[in-house]
């Protein structure tokens, strides 16, 4: 009888698609400006106002996490949790047959919910899952989760969140820095495991751009204060670039420099370079400075002279562990169009690590 019971509350991958279908109509009525209640979203009468709280809740936690931004965020995932976009991600693997395992996942906590697609990813595929979450962005997913479990009873008692030690899990995936991950990477040595370390998104300019093209530039470099892995903290431009355009096109977000924040870290990096007598470009709210690395501090882009684009393609494909997006027309297959680093679609993974194939095969 009991064996019979937990069949009944198996859920298949249509049961799960339809559920998190139905969490993408609930998360977009808060993915404008002005909060749009909508009649046919379900459990509205519970869930609305409470997450109202919580989006205030997470903006006074951490002042990164502006309304604009979280926004932002949940305007992307309600455009990835549609049918067929959730169709297109997993019509080339095969999920129903696999065995149930509960994987960890680790978070970090630089953008509003950027551990979500390892959530998703976990729970669409079977397993069960067990989230410590990043004391940056604590408040968000354990909502959306008690809301996935009232639109679909099957994930109730698969979903756990814990502030303390992970214990039993099967697999794991960990969101760190290098230091960090070098820690993961040891304590989880026995688990099957995916590792993401430090990557930074890089932007090759060859000063033939559009208008437009270096607008929607700015997009990727200050979208969430520049802090993701997918911003632009890096150009290669060529030989004699006029960076004036450049200046040009980033000025309509200027008013950046009013958020306390990205104020502070302007000035501390600013007074940096000026007492070490670092060259650098500045236009009172960013700053460009040439340097041979990846990740920039909040506040400044750094940049690099290339001569020719053999030479810088082969430079790139020697670095490609360290970079997560590459922003560019015409220079690479893999490219991602200006404006677009930070609407990445379901199956363009992290570190290009296929997650769900890996966790097919734990």
């Amino acid at each position: 009888m009991t064996k019979q019971v937990l069949r009944k509350y198996e859920m298949n991958l249509q049961q799960r698609i339809n559920a998190f279908v139905k969490l993408g109509a609930f998360i977009g009525q808060f993915s404008s400006k002005e909060f749009k209640k909508q009649d046919n979203v379900s459990h509205n009468d519970i869930f609305f106002d409470g997450f109202k709280h919580q989006l205030k809740l997470a903006n006074e936690h951490n002042g990164w996490f502006t309304s604009e931004n979280i926004q932002f965020a949940l305007k992307g995932w309600t455009e990835s949790l549609q049918s067929e976009q959730l169709d297109k991600w997993l019509s080339s693997y095969t999920i129903n047959t696999v065995p149930k395992k509960k994987v960890a996942i680790i978070m970090a906590g630089n953008i509003p919910l950027v551990g979500f697609h390892d959530f998703l990813s976990v729970l669409i595929s079977g397993h069960e899952v067990l989230v410590k979450q990043s004391s940056n962005d604590k408040h968000l997913l354990p909502f959306l989760a008690k809301y996935l479990e009232y639109v679909e009873p099957g994930f109730k008692g698969i979903i756990e969140f814990t502030e303390g030690k992970m214990e039993n899990f099967d697999a794991v995936i960990a969101t760190g820095s290098n230091n960090t991950a070098r820690y993961f990477e040891y304590y989880f040595k026995d688990k099957p495991s995916i590792i993401r370390k430090n990557r930074n998104s890089i932007a090759i300019l060859t000063g033939n751009e559009s208008e437009e093209e270096m607008s929607n530039l700015s997009e990727d470099i200050f979208r969430y204060y520049g802090l993701g892995c997918r911003n632009v903290s890096k150009l290669f431009v060529p030989k004699d670039y006029d960076f004036d355009g450049f200046f040009k096109a980033m000025y309509p977000w200027n008013d950046i420099i009013n958020e306390a924040k990205y104020a502070n870290n302007y000035d501390y990096n600013k007074a940096v370079y000026l007492m070490s007598e670092f060259d650098m470009l500045e236009n009172g709210f960013l700053m460009i400075k040439e340097d041979s690395s990846h990740a920039s501090p909040i506040a400044t882009v750094f940049y690099e002279y290339y001569d020719n684009n053999t030479q810088l393609k082969e430079k790139v494909e020697n670095e490609t562990n360290n970079i997560q997006c590459i922003v560019s027309n015409g220079f690479t297959k893999d490219e991602i169009q200006f404006g677009n680093t930070q609407k990445p679609t379901l199956w363009d993974y992290a570190d290009n690590r296929d997650t769900i194939e890996f966790l097919l095969k734990i």
